[in-house]
């Protein structure tokens, strides 16, 4: 997914705040979803995250575009993993491992059934 870098992104010097990554990469998630005329909460919940690590090599600026890659990691019973990738140009800048965990609208882990593990794969492989 490309997104593009506006001023709101940025501290006064124009360099991406480090938290606007993270959001870079929910609104590739996110948009995931969208593109399929779907939405990320699900009819018996939705996915939070529960772990995330982060590594930035460089910063993007105001007005660059930039890509987001996503892929899964790995799929259990009531979570999965994903590395987000976002370049600049062909340049990695960040990347971010999440463990996003499903639950249901009280707030309990709940297993993926196997259409939402497959519906996972669809959107986040290649």
């Amino acid at each position: 997914m490309k997104i593009r870098v506006y001023y709101e992104d940025t501290d006064m010097g124009g360099v991406v705040y480090h938290s606007n990554y993270l959001n870079f990469c929910e609104r590739a998630r996110s948009e995931a979803f969208f593109e399929k005329s779907l939405t990320p909460v699900l009819q018996n919940g939705h996915f939070v995250a529960r772990k995330i690590s982060a590594d930035f090599y460089s910063s993007a600026k105001l007005g660059d575009l930039l890509e987001v890659t996503t892929e899964v990691l790995s799929i259990k019973a009531a979570s999965f993993s994903l590395k987000q990738t976002i370049y600049k140009e062909e340049k990695k800048i960040f990347e971010l491992e999440i463990l996003l965990v499903y639950i249901d609208f009280e707030g309990r882990a709940q297993r993926l059934d196997k259409t939402s593990k497959d519906l996972v794969l669809s959107l986040f492989e290649g």
